[in-house]
């Protein structure tokens, strides 16, 4: 047996990623961090970068919580109470006191009946979204749907797919109308807040429009949101998406990794519906949960959120993302409107996006550029995001540095 043959097709593939300049195996590795200090937030270390300290504009840790003391606290404690890692997956042996009382805070804060942990959030949708499909199902889903999204549907197999515009809630309701009767039960999932843009989903429209439909469908139409770049990030007091949209999805499901800057994903829903994913999603079963210390350093996470400090994080990301917003568009630049930390730079060219993101890590900032075929043609852009941690003088700095571009 050999790779041989293989590595020949796997060669020219890796070559052609490199050519569309859409390769990921490159990774910046980091090597230390510099704490946050006169006036500037934290600067990162790179490996062959010798002392240079970086801002970091390209991480989804809204509220700068995988470096507060009492997270980091949190965890060394579990761990030393409880061990390095679980053990087993969670039916055998594998759920400890700090899972269950993650679980128990993840519904509070959601005003949900029950929550389920899964071990990241890309595998808590491939685990959830499955379960809610039969062979009389129509999944409906918005067309700048996560990758999560995508690969979870064609897991699903559903009796059929409809896909509509980018927000476009006409298209949602045209889609429901002309299925009607052909299935029996439809799925609507969509993400809350859009990874690549960071404009926000209409849930409230959305619920509104599927229930005017639902009774044309003999199972109802169930809304499942993934809220992962919302939650801790957009409202006043951190709930995402549902709190802006002051609407509550059937099912919803968001991660542990960015604003709350630990590990995993969730869901939470009522508690037969978590029930029944207890005994039927794959992933959850068969897979080893997050670590007890892990769930413990979420656990202050949320609670730091759910609090006084974490209200003013919340306050204090909301002004600072005002600040890059407004001087984007001060200093010409094209953007998507949105209050959410995720604030892109439309350059609309895949060689000129390229070039700055270059520019700006010249200048010891680390920015995303997204090309084609990641984002379509003429769509080209530098994803920016902005973090609690950073200040004032960050944000100024970037757009002192993009003005000189």
């Amino acid at each position: 047996m050999s790779l041989d043959k293989v590595e020949t097709i796997f060669s020219e593939q890796l070559s052609e990623k490199d050519k569309q300049g859409t390769a990921k195996r490159n990774e910046l590795v980091i090597t230390g961090i510099k704490p946050a200090v006169n006036g500037h937030g934290p600067r990162y270390f790179l490996a062959n970068q010798g002392d240079r300290g970086f801002l970091r504009l390209n991480s989804n840790s809204y509220l700068g919580l995988e470096n507060h003391p009492a997270v980091i606290n949190a965890e060394a404690q579990a761990a030393e109470l409880y061990g390095a890692g679980p053990g087993a997956v969670r039916f055998i042996s594998g759920t400890y006191q700090p899972h269950k009382d993650l679980e128990q805070k993840l519904a509070e804060f959601h005003g949900r009946e029950s929550a389920m942990l899964f071990s990241a959030a890309y595998a808590t949708m491939m685990g959830v979204l499955p379960q809610f499909i039969t062979e009389n199902t129509l999944v409906v889903s918005d067309a700048l749907n996560h990758n999560c999204i995508i690969n979870a549907i064609r897991l699903s197999k559903p009796a059929n797919k409809a896909i509509y515009a980018h927000l476009d809630m006409a298209d949602l309701k045209q889609i429901l109308k002309t299925n009607k009767g052909l299935f029996k039960r439809v799925c609507v999932v969509t993400d809350g807040v859009f990874s690549m843009r960071g404009d926000i989903a209409a849930l409230d429209q959305i619920t509104d429009i599927c229930k005017q439909h639902e009774q044309e469908y003999e199972e109802g139409i169930i809304t499942l949101v993934d809220d992962s770049h919302g939650v801790g990030a957009l409202g006043n007091t951190g709930r995402g998406t549902e709190e802006v949209t002051q609407t509550t999805a059937d099912v919803l499901i968001a991660t542990l990794g960015k604003a709350f800057g630990v590990n995993g994903g969730y869901v939470v829903s009522s508690t037969k519906t978590v029930d029944y994913l207890r005994e039927t999603a794959p992933l959850y079963i068969y897979s080893n949960p997050i670590t007890p210390a892990e769930a413990a350093a979420a656990l202050k996470a949320i609670q730091i959120v759910d609090s006084p400090e974490g209200i003013d994080k919340l306050e204090n990301l909301r002004q600072l993302t005002q600040q890059l917003r407004h001087g984007l568009i001060q200093a010409g630049f094209e953007t998507v409107p949105s209050e959410h930390p995720i604030v892109p730079i439309l350059i609309r060219d895949t060689e000129t996006t390229s070039t700055l993101v270059e520019y700006l890590f010249a200048n010891n900032i680390l920015a995303t550029g997204l090309n084609y075929p990641v984002v379509p043609k003429g769509e080209e852009e530098v994803r920016l995001q902005v973090s609690a941690s950073h200040t004032e003088k960050d944000i100024s700095y970037f757009l002192e540095v993009l003005n000189r571009f």
